[in-house]
């Protein structure tokens, strides 16, 4: 076991983790030349094509340390590295939490272009809670722009460590990587645990495979777990025979037993994505461990969005592809619910809209299904004038105005990490929703960290993209939730000729709510499609009318033939449209295309 170390890198988006990986892999020799490309770790093709980590990857490396004693050649000791390489972006900050679960130290990698970020600040508070022994690296020092210096600096303010601590590398070129190797093994603990022990291991992450069942990865914490064992799921209380272990390569490995310390994988047939749950324990049978690990915390999510199939015969196979996705992203929490406009389909929660947005394309890539996605929205308190407390997730679920109390919304602590440049606009787009100062400091030189109260429901659909158009890319934002405070909040519906849309009914402060109808209206009128009668396009809080747009009918001309002749006919004519359009609009239904929702989330 002492030869076992168990590492993750941790870091901004875009500071170069799944690059520095990729040497390290070369370095070990665990990839073959010929199987080595860009972000190899990385693969789904998502992740390449946004350059962009959204899973984390676990991979064994063999690394032979040299002897340091020059008079001893040849004497090589060979190390077992488990690498877990994390997302970097705020919205996957759950995986990361996962995989430091399992590991006993963290690299943590800074540009050396762009120094610490907010989400650097995020990941390295979280591994200073599991008590992970932190190496600090700056990357990218090869680049004409990088200031090691000034980053250095930066990382001493925020660890406490000294200069010398601080390693150099560049990813890219592999300079400095050997150095980071070396300090792994020198600093990071082995792993603690008795091989000897009654079985313990820890599920982090499990994968659906569609001829082999549900694929576990586990860390063996204590004990020791042999191929053909029969083992338990302890929180579902479920026992398979482990009909095959082994260590994670880049392809999955076989092995004959995995003991303490080691990090592998599990396949027993398991059928059921219910039966498996990240953070659950696995142990045998025959002589179980006393107690279960206690896994981490479940995942809270943020946005809540409705999730329907374009053909309702899709439901079922909706359900199957998202417990399958669930599977592969425990972040992801779904629950039945049904709508007037789009028939049946699920109440999804996310942990931001770039999770949203992931979760959408890969329903679409993986499982091939077409979905409708409604409007994001946060949950909220509704306190009710018997003292009941109700949740909701979505408009449709808001109880009568006449019972409600007061409605509670939740804040978050968010921390924008910007230089001074920006201050002025970061400021007018955080204040403009809502939000307010708490405080800001200078971290070091010109750059600045700003702190907001602000409410979850401002930042849900478009906040982060304005904040790096208004920055040029160059501030960072991360936050955490700060309990709920009492808001005037209103249920804003849109009426297509007097009929409720619900899929585009939202909850909005009442400030807000006359402005967001208004633009509403204009985006709909827009988007929907010309019938031979009038669409009257209507935003309501209540029974009040706060704004309105009409679609103009299509005309056909019907005095074309007409040629001549006395007014009366030409009268009778127009008459018989007018009373054809009369009966077409009591039985004409409206379309609200695809594009009508989306263009909601982009509204300006």
């Amino acid at each position: 076991m002492d030869k076992i170390r168990n590492f993750c890198i941790i870091a901004h988006i875009y500071h170069g983790k799944s690059t520095l990986a990729d040497r390290m892999l070369e370095l070990t020799g665990t990839v073959d030349v010929r199987q080595m490309e860009a972000q190899v770790l990385d693969d789904m093709d998502l992740e390449k094509e946004r350059g962009i980590t959204i899973k984390s990857h676990a991979i064994q490396m063999a690394y032979k340390k040299p002897n340091p004693d020059p008079s001893i050649k040849g004497r090589e000791e060979e190390y077992i590295l488990n690498l877990i390489d994390t997302p970097g972006h705020v919205d996957f900050s759950y995986e990361v939490s996962r995989s430091i679960a399992a590991c006993e130290g963290a690299v943590l990698v800074v540009d050396a272009t762009q120094g610490v970020q907010a989400q650097t600040i995020s990941n390295l508070y979280m591994a200073i809670e599991h008590d992970l022994e932190i190496i600090p690296v700056i990357n990218k020092c090869d680049m004409p722009n990088a200031m090691p210096e000034r980053v250095e600096d930066e990382i001493i303010d925020l660890l406490g460590c000294k200069r010398e601590e601080i390693l150099r590398c560049s990813a890219k070129t592999g300079e400095g990587v050997t150095e980071i190797l070396d300090a792994i093994i020198e600093h990071i603990p082995a792993p603690v645990g008795d091989p000897k022990a009654p079985l313990q291991c820890l599920v982090f992450d499990s994968v659906f495979n569609s001829f082999r069942g549900i694929i576990a990865y586990f860390k063996v914490v204590n004990g020791t777990m042999h191929s053909g064992d029969k083992v338990r799921f302890v929180n579902t209380g479920k026992e398979y025979d482990a009909d095959e272990i082994g260590i994670l390569k880049l392809d999955m490995s076989p092995r004959k037993e995995i003991s303490a310390g080691n990090v592998g994988y599990i396949i027993s047939g398991i059928k059921t994505s219910t039966e498996v749950k990240v953070g659950d324990t696995i142990t045998h049978v025959a002589r179980p461990c006393e107690k279960a690990i206690e896994g981490f915390e479940e995942a809270k999510p943020m946005v809540f969005a409705g999730v329907y199939p374009i053909e309702s015969e899709d439901y079922e196979d909706l359900r199957a592809s998202l417990e399958k996705l669930q599977l592969n992203d425990a972040s992801l929490t779904f629950q039945p619910e049904s709508s007037m406009a789009l028939g049946f389909g699920f109440r999804c929660g996310f942990l931001g809209l770039l999770h949203m947005e992931i979760v959408q394309e890969r329903l679409d890539r993986e499982f091939d299904m077409d979905v409708i996605t409604t409007v994001p929205n946060v949950s909220y308190n509704v306190y009710t004038k018997d003292g009941g407390l109700v949740e909701v997730h979505n408009p449709a679920g808001m109880p009568d105005l006449t019972e409600i109390d007061r409605i509670e919304e939740p804040y978050i602590r968010a921390s924008v990490i910007t230089t001074a440049d920006y201050i002025g606009p970061i400021m007018t787009l955080c204040l403009g929703k809502r939000g307010e100062l708490v405080k800001q400091e200078y971290i070091s030189g010109n750059r600045m960290e700003l702190l907001f109260d602000m409410p979850l429901g401002e930042i849900v659909i478009d906040f982060y993209d304005k904040l790096k158009s208004i920055s040029k890319g160059y501030a960072s934002f991360d936050w955490h939730m700060n309990g709920f405070r009492p808001s005037n909040l209103v249920k804003l519906d849109i009426l297509l000729n007097g009929e409720q849309v619900d899929a585009l009914s939202t909850l909005t402060h009442r400030d807000n709510a006359v402005d967001f109808g208004r633009r509403m209206c204009e985006k709909l009128k827009e988007l929907l499609p010309r019938q031979q009668f009038d669409i009257a396009i209507q935003a309501a809080i209540g029974a009040k009318i706060i704004a309105r747009e009409t679609v103009k009918q299509v005309r056909k001309d019907v005095l074309a033939k007409c040629y001549g002749g006395d007014v009366s006919r030409k009268r009778k004519l127009l008459e018989k449209q007018k009373r054809g359009k009369k009966r077409m609009k009591q039985i004409g239904n409206v379309e609200v295309p695809q594009k009508a929702f989306l263009a909601v989330l982009k509204l300006d």
